[in-house]
């Protein structure tokens, strides 16, 4: 099969068309024809390297971390899914490689394509989708009547993220630029803050939680808008030792991580607030649900751009320049 793929870490490395031997399928596994992959920051993260200390992969790699597809094989264990069923998902952090033409993924990791998307629209929504509902559902436990911010808006996270907190019916305040101003308001966006004019730390504050997906400066100045007990969940800040501890990685590592992230715990601190570093779980019980909001009406995909598979490298440069707004899609094959 044709793969994606990278021969060694580094930011100037290659994006390179492959072939690989077909995947392997175990008895709980599932073998998928993939139509569409998606991509997202951690794609170029690992790339870069920027990743090892949490992940770690055997080189040459198949990059890509969620997809779209048609089932051509299951295992002799599996029992949900049957050949000819369209379906999406994320694979478990250990055996991605969505930048390719099938993929072997666990039952647990999937479920069925939402009916009334493209293969395209579907690839786009399983890393975005799964991140934010854990993050608002498992983590923040947002309510109906509070108040949210979250940063980038009009990013790939940012618009799933806006969608799933007004359905949760909170009040949503957002960043984005002029160029993203529209899009964010036809979201459901209730405040939008203009962060190349505006400074969101000195117009917002009482907030219940932050959703950082940008780190660094805007992580640390997001504590001033929280209220006492308030939450931050960041997919982009530092992992810091409750992370450690939760992931079980083991002592040294976790200590690793409270060294370098004790600028965060002091702010959180002084602040009386919560940080979590978020680092998603693939569920295929928890993108049904997603299926279902998707099925309704009530969350849409945002695309910004499709690329064809021999252009994945083009994508993936594209995304990681900053200023797509909504997903960047590889479309694998032709429906």
């Amino acid at each position: 099969m044709k793969a994606m793929i990278i021969e060694k870490y580094g930011k100037n490395v290659p994006l390179t068309m492959s072939e690989k031997p077909m995947p392997t399928i175990g008895e709980h596994d599932v073998l998928v024809e993939i139509y569409a992959a998606s991509l997202n920051p951690i794609d170029f993260k690992i790339k870069e390297g920027k990743a090892k200390f949490l992940l770690k992969y055997e080189l040459p790699l198949i990059l890509g971390n969620d997809f779209a597809g048609v089932v051509v094989e299951v295992g002799e264990r599996v029992s949900a899914f049957k050949p000819g069923d369209e379906v999406y998902g994320r694979p478990r952090k250990g055996r991605i490689g969505t930048l390719a033409e099938y993929i072997a993924i666990h039952e647990e990791d999937i479920a069925l394509k939402p009916r009334n998307l493209s293969f395209e629209e579907a690839a786009s929504i399983p890393l975005v989708g799964l991140t934010t509902y854990q993050a608002f559902h498992d983590i923040m436990k947002l309510q109906k009547g509070q108040k949210i911010l979250i940063h980038a808006g009009s990013g790939g996270v940012g618009t799933f993220a806006i969608q799933l907190a007004k359905l949760m019916g909170a009040y949503v305040a957002t960043t984005a630029s002029d160029k993203g101003y529209d899009l964010v308001q036809s979201l459901g966006a209730d405040q939008i803050v203009n962060y190349r004019k505006e400074n969101f730390e000195e117009l917002l504050s009482g907030y219940d939680a932050v959703y950082d997906t940008l780190g660094g400066t805007v992580l640390k100045k997001s504590f001033q808008v929280l209220k006492p007990n308030g939450k931050i969940v960041s997919v982009s800040g530092l992992p810091n030792a409750r992370f450690g501890k939760e992931a079980k990685i083991g002592w040294l590592k976790t200590f690793l991580l409270s060294i370098v992230s004790r600028k965060i715990t002091a702010l959180e601190k002084k602040s009386g607030t919560t940080y979590h570093f978020l680092f998603m779980k693939p569920s295929g019980a928890q993108l049904k649900i997603i299926s279902e909001f998707i099925e309704k009406g009530q969350i849409k995909p945002v695309i910004d751009k499709v690329f064809d598979f021999k252009d994945a490298a083009l994508a993936l440069h594209y995304l990681e320049g900053g200023s797509a707004k909504g997903k960047v899609v590889v479309r694998i094959k032709e429906r």
